[in-house]
């Protein structure tokens, strides 16, 4: 597919976008606190959106869908456990992360906090806990970017490589210049079209197909067993299918979301957003 004019501008303004959000980070930053975590000020929406956006991103629009087209509804399990996951993380861990942080020597990372709040002297858990998030935010980092680039192949006309470095390149430029506040303020950007195209794109397809009941009908003419939240599930998958939300209770896909938003009442508004 060749790539048209207009693609090709929306491109460029997306990616110079983020960076100029970087830029504007990056004013806005005047010491080593707020660079790793932006002065512990961002507002809850902020916050909320920020870590909803880090943690789903590719996987939300791309992954889940995908399963669903190929197993049917009944992946939708994997949804339901993520929801109830992410609630369980910001009533259990996000005010007491953000609190402990902050009185832990104001630990600015989970190895500081870790360090800090079980007096490792032999920073032992510093190392240890270092070695897991480089491990694996590597691949995780490195998975969102590959999400990123097969997005713009395949809605562009672009060239995975070109794609590829272009997301990362820009990615790069806008975290190393403005730090925590330009993840958080992209992220958010990020969040906002992402909320926008899960609501906006069932709408067109209900409309396209002409209201809801016809589209029923037409996955029904696909498949009747798309439609059945059971579909080949016993208990056992059920439960194996919603403990994907178990991998939110580690807080570790952005742990800084936590402990750097705000006052620790702020909490509770993250929640309600987040969810």
């Amino acid at each position: 597919m060749a790539i048209s004019t207009p693609m090709l501008v929306t491109f460029c303004v997306y990616i110079f976008g983020m960076i100029l959000i970087g830029f504007i980070a990056w004013r806005s930053t005047k010491n080593f606190d707020d660079y790793i975590l932006g002065g512990r000020s961002l507002g809850p929406f902020v916050t909320a959106l920020s870590a909803g956006a880090s943690d789903m991103s590719g996987w939300l629009l791309m992954g889940l869908p995908g399963a669903i087209f190929l197993s049917g509804i009944s992946e939708s399990w994997i949804a339901i456990g993520l929801t109830l996951g992410a609630w369980i993380n910001w009533k259990l861990v996000a005010g007491r992360l953000r609190v402990h942080t902050e009185f832990n020597n104001n630990a600015l990372t989970l190895p500081d906090y870790f360090t800090g709040r079980f007096e490792d002297k032999s920073r032992v858990l510093r190392i240890i806990s270092a070695l897991v998030i480089l491990l694996f935010f590597t691949i995780y980092c490195a998975s969102g970017i590959v999400a990123g680039a097969r997005l713009f192949e395949s809605t562009f006309g672009m060239s995975y490589e070109t794609a590829l470095w272009a997301g990362a390149a820009a990615t790069i430029i806008y975290t190393f210049i403005g730090g925590f506040l330009a993840v958080s303020w992209t992220d958010t950007v990020q969040a906002s079209l992402m909320i926008f195209a899960l609501i906006l794109t069932p709408v067109m397809v209900i409309v396209g197909v002409g209201g809801f009941s016809e589209s029923l009908e037409v996955i029904k003419q696909k498949s009747i067993e798309n439609v059945d939240m059971l579909k080949g599930l016993n208990f056992v998958a059920i439960i194996s299918l919603m403990g994907w939300g178990t991998g939110l209770l580690r807080s570790a896909a952005y742990p800084g979301a936590l402990y750097g938003g705000g006052f620790p009442i702020t909490v509770l508004f993250m929640r309600v957003v987040s969810v």
